[in-house]
């Protein structure tokens, strides 16, 4: 963990940025682990009915958009807004008997109703209601007398705010300059006047990156100590944040966070919601914290109170099931480090903390009763918890599990001791190795980044061999502690067999979807990737297309490939605002373009199988009108290779690419290999 923090904050000064978070502000937030949301407002009143009628379409807390109640009618809602069942003390305490280590609260969600008091606007629960009330202050003393870290949600998006964009389908429109300083304005005073803010989890809207980089500036200028989410967008943030219950593949690079809900279907409360079974719910997302946690994040669970305050029963109840199972195994939980396996296993996950190695038993029970595990140069020192026994033979820890282990009643805990420190295990076999973290323009565009790229070798080395193409030629990347120039190579040209057959070419779309999606597509010409209203594959003779198209919104091109044998191929791509290669159904190459770009270049280094090959280009659009793809092979199959001597002889090489916009943005190395 020291490592990490120490390599973001060098990140920061390397992105020249004039605002950054203090280690151990890092460090509490990371190791928490576990945290309450609470979606409350005036949208708490309808509980998601609206003229006697279910409004089963869309998020509860967004009903004013999806039952589409004229504003001052919402607005009326605030007239008849007095929850006296609210009792910030008890929700306190609720949490911590949870085993939740920070409350979020939305201090105002997208209907622009302010849940504290401010000199911006009247429309909020001190001067508008009849209970008078102050509810963010009302938590924020409430955390400090109960000894749990305070935060606030914040919705960039304002229905109420006259100078705003009016409601859309999608939340996520641009920030008018008039409502970026009403923005501001507000931040500053839930900042100034609630005491200490452990984070400040900003939501939907669409950010100039100028906007973002002044809001997170504020953020620290006002609370140094504050952690600000990933969706203010454009790679502002100190933690990056899912999609919306959502979990990602793996450990990222950077401090990250998973939201969750109780139900799917909305945050903020349901009356007519199903809840079925506490204990299934309360199994259901402690294995959702599991999760999370073994990948390197930290949980965010969220309750919706009634419109009156109250907690709902059925809520309390889950999380107090959860509290109780981390009083018993909460060693396995907090302060701990990702699993140091990057397999998923059927067993369940681990995590790590110094010495110490838990196994957690949130899957299935062995086939064979063992788990078995790779960790060569360990010695085991001692084990705890439901096991037979538990070994090392040669470089393998071995586990050994009775059938009692696994039960539906609880997930157990196996604690193992070793003779150092438990770290990340890579296989020496040269492979290269991806290390993620989250980019994005706002909530549309979220997606899993590359930042960097690490060869494991099988012994220690002096030099390396570069290889790279066109496309990195004369950048400069950091290569361990030193700065390489890509300049110095040897041109190769590639021997592309003159039997290779390019065949047809399809295009497909538009489709509206988020960028974060999964990294394979279907490829059988008869079915199609697109799930809504993309339509068939149609053919197409041009090498490059131009296609009108609406936000959030993507193409597809789709381009035949018979190769003699298994090769080489260096591609020319484009498209907008974003694009994905795949090849043969494995997304190779991902990543956002420069802000508003409308049409970008690049080549692509792949590798052809012998026989029918299928690649896959998606143009991703998330602001312009129209968009163009390009693939073709490129007219020069040209390549080049450079040897670096090693400043110190390692036997693990790790590059990214210097002087990206920040250091969650994606470092596009994919060309790039290590001999």
């Amino acid at each position: 963990m020291k490592k990490l923090l120490t390599l973001l904050m060098v990140a920061l000064v390397s992105i020249g940025a004039s605002a950054q978070i203090a280690q151990d502000a890092y460090k509490q937030w990371h190791q928490n682990k576990f945290s309450m949301f609470i979606h409350f407002g005036l949208y708490s009143v309808y509980g998601g009915v609206y003229n006697d009628k279910p409004v089963t379409f869309g998020y509860s807390e967004q009903i004013q958009s999806f039952a589409g109640i004229f504003s001052d009618w919402y607005g009326d809602t605030a007239l008849e807004f007095d929850p006296v069942k609210f009792n910030a003390d008890e929700i306190v305490a609720l949490a911590k008997e949870a085993g939740m280590r920070s409350i979020v609260i939305t201090t105002k969600h997208h209907d622009g109703f302010c849940m504290f008091k401010t000199a911006t606007t009247d429309y909020n629960s001190v001067d508008a209601t009849p209970s008078k009330r102050d509810y963010v202050k009302e938590l924020s003393d409430a955390c400090r007398r109960g000894g749990i870290n305070f935060a606030i949600y914040f919705s960039l998006i304002d229905w109420h705010f006259p100078h705003a964009y009016p409601i859309s389908s999608h939340n996520c429109d641009f920030i008018t300059p008039q409502h970026h300083e009403f923005t501001k304005a507000q931040v500053t005073e839930l900042l100034t006047n609630y005491g200490p803010v452990s984070e400040l989890w900003f939501d939907m809207g669409s950010n100039r990156p100028e906007q973002s980089k002044e809001l997170y500036e504020l953020v620290h200028k006002l609370q140094p100590n504050c952690m600000v989410s990933g969706r203010l967008g454009n790679g502002w943030y100190d933690f990056a944040v899912m999609a919306d219950n959502k979990y990602p593949e793996g450990a990222l690079q950077a401090p990250w966070q998973s939201a969750a809900s109780m139900f799917d279907e909305t945050w903020s409360y349901r009356s007519w919601q199903k809840r079925g079974d506490k204990h299934e719910k309360a199994m259901e997302k402690l294995r959702s914290l599991i999760n999370v946690v073994s990948h390197g994040g930290n949980f965010l669970l969220n309750i919706g109170p009634r419109g009156d305050g109250s907690v709902v029963e059925f809520e309390s109840d889950v999380l107090k099931e959860i509290g109780a199972w981390l009083k018993t195994n909460g060693e396995a939980i907090y302060g701990t480090e990702a699993s140091p396996f990057r397999e998923n296993f059927a067993w369940g996950t681990s995590t790590r903390k110094g010495n110490k190695l838990y196994l957690i038993l949130s899957g299935e029970y062995p086939a064979n009763g063992t788990i078995e595990l790779s960790l060569p140069g360990y010695k085991l020192q001692d084990s705890k918890g439901n096991l037979t026994s538990a070994n090392m033979k040669g470089n393998k820890l071995m586990v050994n599990l009775p059938k009692d282990a696994y039960n539906d009643q609880t997930i157990q805990v196996v604690e193992l001791t070793f003779d150092r420190e438990v770290l990340p295990q890579t296989n020496a076999n040269s492979v290269r190795t991806a290390n993620y973290s989250y980019d994005c323009f706002d909530y549309y565009s979220n997606y899993r980044s590359t930042v960097s790229y690490e060869w494991a070798l099988k012994k220690k080395v002096s030099k390396v061999e570069l290889t790279y193409t066109p496309e990195e030629l004369g950048d400069e990347i950091t290569l361990n502690d030193q700065l390489v120039k890509l300049e110095g190579g040897k041109a190769i040209t590639l021997k592309v067999d003159p039997k290779t057959s390019w065949g047809k070419r399809y295009i497909c779309g538009p489709e509206f979807n988020l960028f974060d999606r999964a990294s394979t597509i279907e490829v059988n010409l008869e079915k199609t990737p697109l799930r809504k209203k993309g339509g068939a594959w149609k053919e197409v003779t041009d090498e490059k297309v131009t296609l009108p198209v609406n936000l959030i919104e993507d193409y597809y091109m789709m381009q035949m490939v018979e190769s003699p044998k298994a090769q080489d191929i260096l591609l020319d791509v484009a498209a907008g605002n974003a694009v994905e290669l795949f090849v043969n159904g494995v997304s190779v190459m991902k990543h956002l373009n420069p802000y508003r770009c409308k049409y970008r270049e690049e080549k692509v280094l792949v590798h052809l199988e012998k026989g029918t090959n299928v690649i896959v280009l998606r143009a991703y659009n998330r602001f312009e009108k129209e968009t163009s793809l390009l693939l073709r092979p490129s007219a020069e199959q040209v390549i080049y290779k450079q040897n670096v001597t090693l400043n110190t002889p390692a036997d693990r090489v790790k590059v990214h690419r210097t002087g990206l916009a920040t250091l969650h943005t994606d470092t596009e190395l994919h060309n790039l290999l290590v001999k």
